[in-house]
């Protein structure tokens, strides 16, 4: 008998998710976040250097990836770098990265949330947001397979849009390759930031990875899931940055809110601009549907180990899905949709998971060849990665994303000091 078909045990969840159901998953997350809320962000930042910060995105983004998928195979629990860091370096450092998760991966929520009324309606941005965050916790709540299907129908809408964009930008005649060459607006400083910043739009392999619980054969299944979905996106974003830059040039996509559709329009096909607002707001729907499925299982397992209130580790016995976990979480997203803004959201959202994937990259390198190690080179790359771009976000977002890390910090010694169990 075969992981699909032992029936979960009273507080687990069934494995259910095959590879591909996996790998749509991953790609609702990433694509949606990458080119419709990060693009103009990093643009802004990397000038004509925009193409090599997101080859360095994709660099660090391969290595976190690889690690957490070694790391997975050899955890297949629900929580991600919550279990590996608690399982390899100890339990402080498996709490970190879950705090650093949930609070980063939360503010993505809202981010997501804001752009997906800002395509939709944008007079009514807010309301919209907090609209589409009790649409889909109701989804996540009956259950993970319609989570999976909806997700499938989100991903294939939004690359058909993507293709329509390349296609029509790429073959019009106002394309001019000469606009892709680096000129001297492109600093150091500059596109490691956009790195940063577009890191926040390959971060999605994540869900794959806290979806352990719920995949079938997952020592299989993880490993190949998570570098299928990164190259697929990576490729979607390497066609679009192209695609934008030759007809707008450096500085078109960040002198916009939305570049996808200045890009169809300097093309000479505003036909296609409500097609290209209707993609925007779907694909944030996906990034915002499998955001909310990541968050509440490295919540799940928090509050399992008792570091969030344990009423939120309970698993429907229907569904089977941690519905209490959910609810919580789509009531804290939905107030900050109400109160925050996208650019911030993303800054703030940035640092955090990178702190996340710099302790999975610290949890990778203590395995051992018999446990599945990858290459050493690949570890170190990643948290030096993740350190360099963390520290070149804008020093509000590190002053902040600090703060909350420490004060992180200063929670669990206070919880260790109240149950005097030095262990946890």
């Amino acid at each position: 008998m075969n992981a699909g078909s032992v029936p979960a045990a009273e507080g687990e969840m069934k494995r259910r998710l095959g590879v591909s159901d996996a790998v749509v998953i991953g790609l609702g997350s990433m694509i949606g976040a990458g080119i419709f809320a990060a693009l103009g962000p990093a643009a802004g930042a990397a000038g004509s250097g925009l193409l090599p910060a997101l080859a360095l995105a994709a660099v660090v983004a391969y290595c976190n990836a690889t690690s957490s998928a070694r790391l997975a195979a050899l955890y297949p629990q629900s929580g991600g770098t919550y279990v590996y860091g608690r399982e390899r370096l100890g339990a402080f450092w498996g709490y970190l990265a879950g705090w650093a998760f949930v609070v980063g991966k939360t503010a993505s929520c809202a981010a997501m949330a804001l752009t997906v009324g800002a395509y939709l309606w944008p007079s009514q941005t807010h309301a919209v947001a907090v609209a589409a965050v009790a649409a889909l916790t109701a989804v996540n709540y009956a259950g993970v397979q319609k989570s999976a299907f909806l997700t499938r129908v989100i991903v294939a809408v939004v690359l058909a849009v993507l293709a329509a964009v390349a296609v029509t930008a790429l073959t019009s005649a106002g394309a001019d390759a000469a606009r892709l060459d680096i000129g001297p607006d492109a600093t150091v400083t500059g596109v490691l930031q956009a790195a940063g910043l577009l890191f926040f739009a390959f971060a999605g392999y994540a869900r794959i990875a806290t979806l352990g619980e719920e995949v079938r054969d997952p020592a299989r299944t993880i490993p190949r899931a998570i570098p299928i979905a990164l190259g697929i996106t990576l490729a979607v974003y390497t066609l679009i940055a192209v695609a934008a830059l030759t007809v707008l040039g450096p500085a078109g996509p960040a002198d916009t809110a939305a570049p996808l559709t200045d890009t169809v329009r300097a093309a000479g096909a505003s036909r296609l601009v409500p097609v290209v607002r209707v993609g925007g707001a779907v694909a944030a729907l996906g990034s915002l549907l499998a955001l909310i499925l990541g968050v509440s299982r490295t919540t799940l397992a928090m509050a399992r180990d008792r570091y969030l209130p344990h009423t939120l580790a309970a698993v429907h016995p229907r569904f089977g899905v941690p519905h209490r976990a959910e609810l919580a979480v789509g009531a804290i997203v939905a107030l900050l949709a109400a109160t925050t803004d996208v650019r911030g959201a993303i800054g703030f959202s940035s640092f955090g998971v990178l702190a996340y994937y710099a302790i999975a990259n610290a949890s990778a390198w203590s395995l051992t060849e018999d446990e599945g190690r990858p290459n050493r080179l690949i570890p170190v790359i990643g948290l030096a990665g993740c350190a360099a771009l963390a520290f070149a976000l804008p020093v509000s977002t590190v002053v902040s994303g600090t703060a909350v890390l420490v004060l992180g910090a200063a929670l669990y010694g206070l919880r260790k000091l109240r149950t005097g169990n030095a262990g946890n």
